[in-house]
């Protein structure tokens, strides 16, 4: 299976209570909550993480995009992705970037997308694995000003520009409903051809069929675990994906899951419990629940699943007052010493047949030594008891990047 992991750039430094206090991580008041240094602190940490992941082995490393909003400060993942592409690059790391990623639905440029997805691709040599998220409904709708219904429009229309930029021979003109370009001839385009795999970011609410008509990669965005939720959801992709006609190969979902390791099980609530608590209600825990789903954004198919059950929106229980022993039973995240996280992940990766698990090794105020001690202890004691899951099954991963493994010997930076 591949491992990745997943970054995220978390204000680390916001106050005690303040889930209590501030009604939204989206509308939180930045000049009195913020110390320049500390956002300076927190941002070169996030990116040191990403590529010490890289150098601890991981299979590759994640990015996403969130605006306006204090537990995620990455306007723009495509920054922090270049710097991993070219560094690893340089340092000869053969590690995939999976940037999830430029949201489609709220850009007012999508043409940027392709151009900036292009350029990364081009730098790192071809490991870029690209994402194609909606964009969740507080972000591009409340934060980014774009009507609810015409989210999804929108993305559709931006993926298809986007994919005819990529490939056209030509220039062309663009007459789209809602971006227009007398000339489409973009530079460069990406190094994978046709054009690099595509992941798609989802609550499982309603493009599971588009996602598996689209020979795509399911990206299950649940931050709470492998809640009943999120076992029905992902029922439900491999049924759709049976009626389809598609495999059952597990290269095709990708799962995200907190997890901290420790030596014992103790130790590690002793480290991570109060990060833990922090992170979960001060995130999510703090999004008024209407901005994960305002009135159009969710079309009628996805509207019917969340009121058969809410929990399809990847909503998990009440966070405001979350312990850390309900964190860790309900397994939101999978925390302890090593063989409990090894035998919790092998569990969750084998009932559900994940094949790419993002791991998020950092959350909210855990400071950054703590982190980069969270990401090489898994990576040199628990990364290798999963390294072989799915191998003897025999499964291609059609769904990873071209340019990994391609570099010979004598590619130095110097030349390319």
């Amino acid at each position: 299976m591949k491992v990745l992991y997943t970054g995220q750039a978390p204000y680390r430094y916001l106050p005690d209570g303040f889930s209590e206090r501030y009604s939204s991580v989206v509308t939180t008041p930045y000049a009195e909550l913020v110390e320049p240094q500390q956002m300076h602190a927190s941002l070169h940490a996030y990116v040191e993480e990403l590529l010490h992941a890289a150098r601890c082995g991981y299979d590759g490393v994640m990015v996403d995009e969130h605006s306006q909003c204090s537990y995620d400060i990455s306007p723009n993942p495509n920054l922090a992705a270049a710097i991993v592409a070219h560094t690893t690059r340089v340092e000869g790391l053969d590690t995939a970037i999976a940037i999830l990623g430029r949201s489609l639905g709220k850009s007012r440029e999508p043409l940027k997308i392709a151009e900036e997805y292009a350029v990364i691709d081009a730098i790192s040599g071809g490991r870029v694995i690209a994402g194609m998220p909606i964009g969740a409904s507080y972000d591009a709708n409340q934060s980014g000003g774009i009507p609810p219904i015409e989210t999804n429009l929108r993305a559709e229309e931006g993926r298809a520009l986007l994919e005819k930029a990529w490939s056209a021979t030509e220039p062309f003109a663009w007459n789209g409903k809602y971006s227009r370009y007398p000339c489409v001839n973009i530079w460069p385009r990406p190094l994978q051809q046709p054009r690099p795999p595509f992941w798609v970011p989802d609550s499982g609410t309603s493009s599971l069929a588009d996602i598996v008509d689209r020979d795509d990669v399911f990206t299950y965005l649940s931050w709470f675990g492998p809640t009943p939720a999120a076992r029905r959801i992902y029922d439900r992709f491999w049924e759709l994906a049976d009626r389809y006609g598609s495999d059952q190969n597990p290269y095709r979902l990708a799962a995200v899951q907190v997890v901290c390791v420790a030596d014992t099980d103790s130790e590690a609530e002793r480290l991570y419990g109060q990060h833990l608590q922090t992170h979960f209600r001060n995130s999510q825990g703090a999004i008024p629940a209407p901005g994960f789903a305002l009135p159009g954004y969710v079309d009628i198919s996805g509207l019917e699943a969340v009121v058969r059950d809410p929990g399809d929106l990847g909503a998990g229980p009440e966070l405001s007052a979350i312990t850390y022993k309900e964190l860790a039973d309900s397994r939101a995240a999978i925390v302890g010493g090593v063989p409990t996280v090894v035998d919790q992940i092998t569990e969750l990766v084998k009932d559900c047949s994940i094949g790419n698990l993002l791991v998020m090794l950092q959350v909210g105020s855990m400071p950054h030594e703590l982190a980069r001690d969270n990401i090489g202890r898994f990576a040199s004691d628990v990364l290798p008891h999963l390294r072989g899951i799915w191998e003897d099954d025999g499964w291609e991963h059609r769904w990873w990047p071209t340019g990994i493994g391609t570099r010979t010997s004598g590619d130095a930076l110097a030349g390319v």
